[in-house]
This record gives structure tokens, C-alpha cells and sequence, in this order.
């Protein structure tokens, strides 16, 4: 963890400091190394939050675009049980950052017991993720709206594990290095998968990170999902229409050529 109790305090690790954990209240020991961000261990490798994973420099750099007291709030459900969330907005929406593999079942109780939350995965974990989904560039040649695209196989440019949340999952291939190879349209981009198919597309919106910070601060909801999924079914819809008319076939009309 990043924080403890110190003197009744919410505090960093510190060589030398002792705390209290700030889920069980038991004792914790400052890890000030060189190898790993510095943390707080609690003593004897046990761990009180099942759902915890040791922080990388992505994690900490994610959340330090957010307030302190953002950060690591613990969230209680009906039954008493207990989690650390990374990030909590002021208007109460969970940002889970997530570096390593996760298991559905998690991953899908993580989803059940926050409920209002989003996902950020690092897509640069692995190599083949990023090449994958700059092999299937095609896919945002030609979007289907400002900022939105469609696509009917995801699995074919998207982490597989990732395609059935139900929760927004915004994949960040880029890090916090140079754009190394990334198109510049493509770069500085958050590349959002909503949950569910409409009309049997995905829907990828690509937003900016600027915009995703600001938007943490002043959104209820960060990603605006019910305003772009009705974006993407109107335009579907006209689609459909403009295929169905024959062609040259003119305005129609009704009684007395009176336009609709």
C-alpha cells in the first residue's frame, strides 16, 4: 500500500517509519528499497485485501494526476466486507489501475462489489498487446463519429480477457514514455471499450488523458456511456435508412406532397 496511519495520520513510506494498516489497523513496515516503489508491508507477508497487487511506477503515476485523498479509500458493502480502492472521485467513482494478469472471477467481483467504476489497463504489459492493436490500425482510418469508433471483432486488435467487462475498460498503450511508434493521431489517447455490443459492434471512444483527468474532477460519470451509446444507435439507425431507400428515389411525400 502507498499509505498508512502514522500518528493518526494518513502518511507515504518512509525509511524507518512504522504505521497502521488502514483496512485491519495492524501493524505495518515502511519498504524503502531500491528495486519497487516504496510501500507499506504489512509484517510477516500477509496482506488483508486479497485484491491488493504491488504497485508499479505506472500505478503511482496514474494516481498522482488525482488528489491524495483520492486515493486508496477503503469501500464497504452490506456484508461487512472490505476493499482499497486505487482512486475515488469526489462525485464516488471507483478508477481501478490494473498492471497484472487478472482472473475473470476477480476481475468480475471487483466489478460487482464497486459498482460504479471504470478500469484502466496497462496495455503496455505485454509487447504483443500493443502490436496487436496498432496491427489493426484500419480499424480508426475511418471513424464512426467524432472520437468514436465501431468495430465487430474486437478480440482482433483488444486483450481478450478485457471484451466482456461490464464496466468501462480504458486501455492505455502509450504509458508514460516517448509515443514510441504510435501514429500521432493516435497518441496521448485513452482508448475506451464500453461495455456491451449495440447492434453487435463494440464501441471504442478515444479520449485524451487531459480530458479523462478533467473529467474525473467535474463528471459525475466520466465516460458519458448512455450519450454515446444513443450517438452510436442514431447513426446506426440513419445508416440503415439511407441503405434501405433506392436510389434517386427523391424526397418522400405524403398526402398533397406535403415533405416528412
Amino acid at each position: 500500500m502507498r499509505r498508512a496511519l502514522v500518528n493518526n495520520e494518513r502518511s507515504e513510506a518512509a525509511p524507518a517509519l512504522v504505521g497502521q494498516c488502514l483496512v485491519c489497523s495492524q501493524q505495518m513496515i515502511a519498504k524503502c528499497g531500491t528495486q519497487r516503489v516504496w510501500h507499506w508491508a504489512h509484517q510477516g507477508n500477509r496482506n488483508c485485501d486479497p485484491w491488493w497487487e504491488p504497485e508499479t511506477l505506472w500505478h503511482r503515476r496514474w494516481k498522482d494526476h488525482f488528489p491524495s485523498e483520492w486515493q486508496e479509500i477503503i469501500q464497504h458493502d452490506e456484508k461487512g466486507e472490505k476493499h482499497v480502492a486505487d482512486v475515488m472521485t469526489g462525485n464516488g467513482q471507483v478508477i481501478e489501475f490494473q498492471h497484472s494478469h487478472l482472473p475473470a472471477q476477480e476481475r468480475t467481483a471487483r466489478e460487482t462489489f464497486y459498482r460504479n467504476m471504470i478500469w484502466i489497463v496497462d496495455g503496455m504489459r505485454l509487447k504483443n498487446d500493443r502490436k496487436r492493436f496498432l496491427a489493426g490500425g484500419k480499424l480508426f482510418s475511418v471513424p464512426f463519429a467524432n472520437g468514436l469508433f465501431l468495430t465487430r471483432s474486437p478480440e482482433s486488435c483488444l486483450p481478450a480477457v478485457w471484451l466482456n467487462c461490464t464496466k468501462p475498460v480504458l486501455f492505455d498503450f502509450e504509458g508514460f514514455a516517448a509515443p514510441d511508434g504510435l501514429p500521432p493521431e493516435m497518441q496521448g489517447k485513452l482508448w475506451c471499450l464500453l461495455p456491451g455490443r449495440i447492434d453487435g459492434h463494440a464501441v471504442l471512444a478515444a479520449v485524451s488523458r487531459s480530458w479523462f483527468i478533467d473529467s474525473a474532477r467535474t463528471r459525475e460519470q466520466i465516460i458519458p456511456m448512455d450519450a454515446i451509446a444513443w450517438v452510436v444507435r442514431r447513426g446506426l439507425t440513419a445508416r440503415r435508412w439511407s441503405y434501405a431507400r433506392p436510389p434517386h428515389s427523391g424526397p418522400a411525400r405524403g398526402r398533397r406532397g406535403a415533405k416528412y
